[in-house]
């Protein structure tokens, strides 16, 4: 008796302690399938971040040529009159081109000297007219100037282009090859920072295309979002979640809410269209009709985190203030509501980032025009940051997907600084 008794504790301890082993093995199997996964994940986003900073980051820089330009009086103003109509219609492509053939003399024939021509942007003209705009008295002078040359020699000179292709393959000819190596030797070939890139509105032409009035359309969008987005959305959860009875009615507009964070983004385009352009009659590719678009996207979001902010705050709170005399309204807004604020604001920037890469609404309500000047307000005619990189991204131009690459760049950095700034607000009123 005394033997099987002995050993019914022993043979218990050995089957726990073979358990224990089995789940200590399972545990170890478990933790290293998930630090696989997440090795994974950072080297798949490694991958895709380096894939776009190579490709973009040449987009940063821009091949510039060295023209000596000389501004003939008579070919810019005949009568010396200095009559702003009579600069703005002179021919600045002409000096561009006299220029060129000053350079390079032995150029004779009319299809090398169209060759000859494409080494330099045709901004090259432009730039040229708003110097004399800008200062007559350059009239009859003569000044070494920098200029942006051509797409194809700027990545003939970035390296995209192989110059040891047959010359059918390639955009960028032999003799084309040849005054840009002499251009190169003459020191009158160098790459700068691309200011345009950051400047300038849309362009057809690569070298003179930049984000400036994507940006600044992006940014009159999501104010406007903001501005409506956030103040309804908090007012509504505050109303479902603190004041409102609980019946069939709130019930059917939470069941409504959460089924508006799952629609389709276009759907909510198809809506903009239907009533703030055809019904209203609002301009079509302004910001104010993409921002009304946005805000209805983004008020389920808001809504639903802050609630679940609202519900966060310990009931304590709430019976606290009431004891000592609060009123139902003064709870709220003086107790709760600062307590639910941090993730409230996390919510909206989330919200934010949302509308920010947001393309297909703003698609539909026409913000996929090619808009070349810069918007002043939110009524001026404008694109978007998401929808300036669907569009360079469908052009041929090699020098398009390098732009398309800048621009995911930019907007990657635009998101992360809205992310940095829902912590930095998140910890101050958490200190708070």
């Amino acid at each position: 008796m005394n033997n099987s008794t002995s050993s019914r504790p022993r043979s218990t301890v050995e089957r726990v302690n073979a358990n224990l082993t089995k789940r200590y093995a399972k545990e170890r199997r478990f933790k290293r399938m998930g630090l696989g996964a997440i090795i994974i994940s950072l080297m798949f986003l490694v991958l895709l971040f380096g894939s776009i900073i190579s490709n973009g980051y040449g987009a940063f820089w821009q091949t510039y040529v060295q023209l000596e330009i000389h501004f003939e009086p008579e070919d810019l103003d005949p009568q010396g009159s200095r009559n702003p109509e009579v600069l703005s219609a002179a021919d600045y492509g002409g000096l561009v081109k006299s220029t060129l053939r000053d350079m390079f003399p032995k150029v004779k024939k009319r299809k090398e000297k169209r060759k000859l021509y494409d080494l330099v942007s045709s901004g090259a003209a432009f730039q040229l007219r708003e110097m004399v705009m800008s200062n007559p008295d350059l009239i009859g002078s003569t000044v070494q100037l920098w200029v942006p040359a051509d797409d194809d020699v700027d990545m003939l000179i970035k390296g995209h282009i192989d110059r040891h292709k047959p010359e059918s393959d390639r955009r960028v000819k032999d003799q084309q090859i040849a005054w840009v190596d002499a251009l190169q030797r003459e020191g009158k070939i160098e790459k700068r920072f691309n200011t345009t890139f950051f400047t300038a509105g849309d362009s057809r032409e690569p070298e003179l295309a930049g984000i400036h009035g994507a940006l600044m359309g992006s940014v009159f969008t999501l104010l406007i979002t903001l501005a409506l987005s956030f103040p309804m959305g908090v007012a509504a959860a505050i109303y479902l979640e603190e004041f409102a009875p609980t019946n069939r009615f709130t019930d059917f507009i939470e069941v409504n809410i959460n089924n508006l964070a799952a629609v389709p983004s276009i759907v909510f385009g198809l809506l903009g269209l239907a009533v703030f352009i055809n019904f209203f009659g609002l301009p079509r590719s302004i910001p104010l009709v993409g921002g009304l678009v946005l805000t209805l996207m983004t008020l389920p979001t808001i809504i639903i985190a802050s609630r679940a902010a609202l519900k966060s705050v310990p009931p304590s709170i709430r019976e606290a203030a009431l004891g000592i005399g609060a009123s139902r309204m003064q709870t709220v807004f003086h107790h709760v509501l600062p307590q639910a604020l941090p993730g409230m604001l996390t919510g909206a920037i989330i919200g934010m980032a949302q509308a920010l890469g947001e393309t297909a609404p703003l698609l539909m309500i026409g913000m996929v025009a090619f808009i070349v000047d810069v918007p002043a307000n939110m009524m001026d005619p404008a694109t978007a940051l998401p929808v300036q990189i669907y569009l360079w991204a469908d052009s041929p131009e090699r020098a398009f997907m390098e732009r398309t690459s800048a621009a995911i760049m930019v907007l990657l950095a635009f998101l992360i600084s809205m992310n940095m700034l829902a912590v930095l607000l998140r910890k101050k009123f958490e200190k708070r």
